[in-house]
């Protein structure tokens, strides 16, 4: 540590004063100079540069945390605490998120509707589980209301739908996109919350005419729902809240290509990289260092 003080400041003071300042000799310096990088030092240099590729590939959103799963999924052999580490000396931050706490009005589940996710969010297979729920957006122009369908398969967005006003269609508009990209015509298990949106009868008819079994969380329980909301959270901290939209038509533009470009295209390839690795084709994550 002293060296490499002595090392930063050897343009500034001279290095036989520093040396004495800080009881160090100076053949002691001149020696760990001169010594060649180690190993160690060497992979942290390689990983360095992955670092900066992800987190400028990101747009400068993407903490340690996120970055060492990104490098992980890539195959590398490391810790989160090294990559905190070398991300905190080249100053690479992500956008911490937002701590809120809002109080939403829960409406009565319709009969027969049960809770069958139970906050067990894992999914054996794609289409076969869906979450669902609205967030908004603040523009100049007015409030831009955003309804997403997530798979907790592979975590991809596969429906959304944007509008000026909060009503049953804008959930409509996201559940039938989602239904248009799907395959089977196996039932779907489509869990939202007890907003008045997915209460509605239009709405309970819509699933039941789509083979999907509705799926409603507690009584304000926002847990029981809790990948919907880790997405906006992703959203909102990584996009929304580092933009000043003028129109509603400025923000829609903005979030489609969060999606389309940034969210989905990267969950797919954690999707593939993790088949890979049930098929014994890569080493799985949980071998890594």
């Amino acid at each position: 540590m002293r060296y490499r003080m002595i090392e930063r400041c050897r343009d500034a003071f001279p290095i036989r004063l520093m040396c004495r300042c800080l009881h160090v000799s100076t053949s002691g310096y001149y020696d760990w100079r001169d010594r060649p990088l180690s190993q160690r030092a060497h992979d942290d240099r390689r990983l360095l540069e992955r670092i900066r590729k992800i987190h400028d590939g990101s747009d400068g959103v993407m903490g340690s945390p996120r970055v060492w799963k990104e490098l992980r999924y890539e195959g590398e052999a490391c810790g989160l605490n090294r990559i905190a580490r070398l991300m905190r000396q080249q100053r690479l931050y992500g956008i911490p998120q937002r701590k809120r706490w809002h109080k939403k009005v829960c409406g009565l589940r319709p009969e027969n509707v049960h809770n069958h996710l139970q906050r067990d969010f894992t999914a054996s297979e794609p289409n076969s589980r869906w979450v669902t729920d609205i967030t908004y957006v603040r523009t100049q122009e007015s409030w831009l209301y955003l309804c997403v369908v997530v798979d907790l398969y592979s975590g991809i967005v596969v429906g959304w739908s944007m509008s000026h006003c909060q009503d049953p269609q804008l959930v409509l508009q996201a559940v039938l996109m989602a239904l248009w990209q799907r395959e089977a015509k196996t039932p779907v298990i489509l869990h939202s919350d007890r907003g008045c949106q997915f209460t509605s009868d239009e709405y309970q008819r819509f699933l039941q005419g789509h083979n999907l079994i509705c799926s409603m969380s507690a009584v304000g329980s926002c847990a029981d729902n809790a990948p919907a909301e880790s997405f906006f959270g992703l959203l909102k901290r990584e996009r929304v809240y580092r933009r000043q939209y003028r129109t509603r038509a400025e923000a829609r533009t903005d979030i489609f290509d969060y999606i389309e470009r940034f969210h989905n295209p990267r969950k797919r390839r954690q999707l593939e990289m993790r088949q890979k690795q049930d098929l014994g084709l890569t080493k799985p994550s949980g071998e890594m260092g």
